[in-house]
């Protein structure tokens, strides 16, 4: 069994993912680069070694049940246990049609990665994070998972029609409230974090926050200690920004 903490990021191989796994990788923690497409995540492992970190490529696709199955048997096969879980892979498909045009399919394939996959991941590895001293899942929101936010006419968000991308962040806010409920009593704890509006692939490389401050919030809450907070919804200020 790895000395080490073993950290888990989702949708590594890239943007704020990329980040948050270079930041564990400064703390000591051997990071598992999840990447739906094996090659480029195995060169993201490759660039994050050559810097110094212990990085190792893990294929996933959270869509894929039999891809989530099998890299948690890989898992515990190699370490035995799971002490981060950052579920950080999401898409945005839709480019600011209105609600009222968005049609059902957008909506599964949004959900397929940014909620579905979440749970299915969570629940896969869960059993391996129960393994840990003390386990941390970190769930990448947005702002605009924020009714209070989107839905004030002075605030920034109102004309973010996402209607996919933003329910499916709302209802994983809600996932992640659930899940701390249910580790409350254990080492286990559970928060999800606030990138800010960061230049990625998501949005076209449109906000003005660099993914290396997108991921400032996860690893804080990923490292958190014993006495930290849990089922709460934090930016990189420490604050629930609703």
């Amino acid at each position: 069994m790895s000395e080490s903490k073993v950290a888990l990021v989702t949708g590594a191989n890239k943007g704020i993912g990329y980040e948050i796994a270079r930041a564990l990788g400064e703390t000591g923690a051997t990071v598992l680069v999840g990447a739906r497409d094996a090659e480029r995540g195995a060169a993201a492992a490759e660039k994050l070694s050559a810097d110094g970190a212990a990085a190792v490529a893990l294929q996933l696709d959270v869509t894929d049940p039999l891809s989530v199955t099998a890299a948690a048997a890989l898992v515990e096969r190699m370490y035995g246990r799971l002490d981060i879980l950052v579920n950080n892979a999401a898409v945005l498909i839709e480019r600011g049609q209105a609600p009222s045009r968005t049609p059902l399919e957008m909506l599964a394939r949004t959900y397929a990665t940014n909620v579905y996959g979440v749970v299915a991941v969570t629940n896969a590895m869960l059993p391996l994070l129960r393994e840990a001293p003390a386990g941390r899942i970190v769930n990448l929101s947005s702002g605009l998972g924020s009714m209070a936010l989107t839905g004030d006419p002075e605030g920034p968000y109102p004309g973010a029609w996402l209607l996919a991308y933003n329910s499916s962040k709302s209802a994983l806010n809600s996932i992640t409230v659930t899940y701390a409920n249910e580790l409350r009593d254990t080492p286990i704890k559970v928060n999800a974090a606030d990138p800010g509006y960061c230049a990625t692939d998501l949005n076209g490389h449109s906000g003005p926050r660099t993914p290396t401050q997108g991921a400032v919030a996860a690893v804080r809450l990923a490292t958190l200690p014993a006495d930290g907070p849990t089922a709460g919804f934090f930016d990189d200020e420490g604050t629930v920004p609703w």
